[in-house]
């Protein structure tokens, strides 16, 4: 991290692209760390088809991921269900704001064989906010679990879950599905929480975080953006919350604006600085820490739980 998080330079010491902090647009030119190839081949569009065979939705696209064509022609992907429209409509997120549809109770079954025929060891489950449902759609959450595991039992299972308004009952529903991995982002600092995420709460995110850790079930792993304007103390008590949350894993990447209507960037972190910044939360105990300008919640996830579970394992003497 740099000072210039903590002030601001004069002319001269700006970044080539700090000029995108009183920039509005969203088509300006990227540093060149965030260019990625044209994503195509067989694999990419056996992905595709599959996705579109079976009716499902994946954060991928609904997000606007910059990592899609990557994942997709790696043969992966970041299921998203209960719909394609959001009961919160978040400054930073590309997902669709507005009424949802009734949840379909196929899904479950349809997503396992999206696992099976991608032939996934490592799937991600991640869905849209549904406060309008009572339970916010833990029980759903549930059922897409208890579905994947009966068809590919060897397949380990990450869901990345809105906050349930922190109602333990519906935390208590997913966690007894058995994901090995339960993540909720907090996305962003303290501070800028009520300015970017709608309906949310920092203390909240962290309670629910706590409370899963807790019960000493699933690893928590959770993760946030750079670039909207926080600063190097307010990154650092970030992390400091996470950790005492009982997080074990973290993932922190960059915030690239979907569109004009989304907030605009404020900084664009080099490589370098992230690599700093894992160190620091390296250095406060999280066993698994991926950092990087394209890092996103599901970004190599099935490797970094590989790490983070031979992290876990006992040393021999």
């Amino acid at each position: 991290m740099t000072e210039s998080n903590k002030k601001p330079t004069s002319s001269n010491e700006e970044h080539p692209l700090s000029a995108e902090k009183h920039d509005h647009g969203c088509t300006r030119r990227l540093p060149a760390w965030l260019k990625r190839p044209i994503p195509k081949g067989p694999q990419f569009e056996h992905v595709i088809e599959t996705l579109k065979k079976l009716k499902l939705e994946t954060v991928c696209g609904s997000a606007a991921c910059p990592n899609r064509g990557e994942c997709f022609s790696h043969g992966t992907a970041t299921f998203m269900i209960m719909g394609a429209n959001c009961t919160r409509n978040c400054r930073f997120c590309a997902v669709s704001h507005g009424t949802p549809t009734p949840l379909e109770s196929d899904e479950p079954q349809r997503l396992a064989q999206a696992v099976a025929a991608l032939e996934l060891k490592h799937v991600v489950i991640t869905s849209v906010t549904r406060d309008d449902l009572p339970d916010g759609g833990a029980v759903h959450f549930a059922l897409v679990i208890q579905a994947v595991r009966q068809k590919c039992p060897k397949v380990t299972i990450e869901v990345l879950t809105p906050d349930f308004q922190f109602d333990t009952s519906c935390l208590d529903t997913v966690i007894k599905a058995q994901p090995d991995v339960f993540n909720h982002n907090v996305e962003t600092t303290r501070r800028l929480t009520p300015e970017i995420r709608s309906g949310a709460d920092y203390e909240r995110s962290l309670a629910v975080l706590n409370y899963v850790a807790e019960q000493k079930g699933p690893i928590v792993k959770s993760g946030f953006m750079l670039g909207l304007g926080e600063t190097d103390e307010e990154i650092r008590q970030l992390l400091h919350d996470l950790r005492s949350a009982g997080v074990t894993m973290l993932t922190i990447g960059q915030y690239l604006r979907p569109s004009e209507q989304n907030r605009p960037v404020a900084k664009f972190y080099p490589p370098e600085e992230f690599d700093v910044i894992r160190q620091i939360a390296e250095d406060m105990g999280f066993n698994h820490v991926a950092a990087g300008p394209f890092v996103r919640s599901s970004y190599h996830a099935e490797i970094s739980l590989q790490q983070q579970s031979q992290k876990d394992q006992p040393q021999k003497s």
